[in-house]
């Protein structure tokens, strides 16, 4: 668990200036090793697939007004 969210963004924040992006191949298995943590954690895949799929379409109409309204056009 992060214990102090600002240095770790600066940490983040730093390493991408100084490294730049993520290739395909590392954004790869960096996607595999996350998938697999969280398999081995019991959180992936979950076990109803469309629990909570109300909010979340909620959220994005909510989102999607926002961004109509901020732009004009």
């Amino acid at each position: 668990m992060i214990k102090n969210p600002e240095i770790f963004k600066k940490f983040e924040d730093d390493y991408l200036k100084n490294k730049g992006g993520l290739s395909y191949s590392q954004s790869i298995r960096l996607f595999d090793s996350m998938w697999t943590e969280a398999a081995a954690l019991g959180v992936f895949p979950p076990k109803e697939p469309l629990e909570g799929i109300e909010v979340d379409i909620k959220i994005a109409k909510v989102l999607n007004l926002c961004l109509k309204k901020s732009y004009p056009g």
